[in-house]
């Protein structure tokens, strides 16, 4: 069975939106949680736009379900995932004026800072996953920094869905769960699924965890929080 993470970052959004307290994302991890989400997902960005500080520890604290606690190499975080220690952190890439996260983290460039907080992570218990494209030297990269587990950036393929080039990019995609798997690192997958494309992504050789934010937060403004899980749940099984 493919694992569901679900994002509630944009239950931050529209809270931000109005700086007050409501919607509240940790409610809306309450209500994945008994809707049968294997874990949450959050991305603290440095500059603090949906998901805060406060979040991440009330999450942490009030739910059984796994938290994987997404984050920039900035040290701000770092020190904040060293405190809360969440189940596991996918290093993402991050920038500030980008809407959303644009592509995957360059693992070569930063090999020696990511190996060392690997490590760092590794002695206090956290699972370190990096979200990287699917690029084979990336995936090398990983292996080299003893990566545990990878998220594979599923965006350029969303994007290409309705275009001639899917299934080049979902070919991309096989190829570096392959790849992954080969080299005994795990594999999750993220960023820019939703009801209509998921399902060509379940095909992925070790596929273990999808982590899903936007397109469940939109639907459950139609139907609910707990039906728009539970149909997302649907499609994995």
């Amino acid at each position: 069975m493919i694992k569901l993470g679900v994002n509630v970052d944009h239950v931050a959004t529209i809270r931000q939106a109005r700086n007050i307290d409501s919607p509240n994302p940790v409610e809306a991890a309450f209500i994945a949680e008994k809707a049968g989400a294997h874990g949450i997902t959050v991305h603290l960005r440095e500059d603090k736009r949906h998901i805060q500080p406060h979040d991440v520890r009330a999450i942490k604290e009030h739910l059984s379900i796994p938290l994987n606690l997404e984050m920039a190499l900035s040290d701000e975080v770092i020190e904040l995932a060293l405190d809360v220690i969440p189940h596991s952190a996918t290093i993402v890439p991050e920038k500030r004026e980008e809407l959303t996260t644009e592509g995957g983290l360059d693992v070569i460039k930063n090999k020696d800072k990511i190996k060392s907080l690997i490590t760092t992570f590794s002695e206090k218990g956290i699972i370190t996953s990096l979200f990287i494209d699917p690029d084979p030297l990336q995936i090398e990269a990983s292996k080299e920094v003893e990566a545990p587990f990878i998220e594979l950036h599923t965006g350029d393929f969303c994007n290409a869905y309705y275009t001639p080039d899917r299934n080049i990019e979902l070919e991309k995609l096989h190829q570096a769960a392959n790849l992954a798997t080969k080299l005994e690192i795990k594999v999750n997958a993220g960023h820019g699924l939703n009801y209509q494309n998921v399902q060509d992504i379940l095909t992925l050789e070790g596929l273990i965890e999808l982590n899903i934010g936007h397109s469940i937060v939109s639907r459950a403004l139609m139907v609910g929080m707990d039906i728009a899980i539970r149909d997302m749940l649907d499609l994995l099984n």
